[in-house]
């Protein structure tokens, strides 16, 4: 019973989180690239094909919804705060 208490204390929390959303990321990529990614082929039948130059099916894959939406907006993740605090017209 020691040994639970010593893993299990309040101050691991945010470092199980922190592993946990790694975790998420890595299997949602793995699960993304196995299931629509055109250059990866699990089963027999399509690696049989060999490698085909079908750039549309490429293109849909590597432009997805996000990226298309990220793509005119500026970098930032705060821009009201970025701007309150730049902006030479505040005193």
């Amino acid at each position: 019973m020691a040994s639970v208490n010593r893993w299990l204390r309040p101050e691991v929390y945010p470092l199980f989180a922190a592993v946990g959303v790694a975790v998420g990321i890595c299997g949602f990529q793995l699960v993304r690239n196995i299931c629509i990614n055109p250059e990866v082929r699990v089963n027999k039948e399509n690696r049989a094909a060999g490698v085909l130059d079908n750039f549309s099916e490429g293109e849909k894959y590597a432009e997805h919804g996000l990226r298309k939406f990220v793509r005119g907006r500026a970098p930032e993740i705060m821009p009201s705060i970025n701007g309150f605090f730049t902006s030479p017209d505040r005193s």
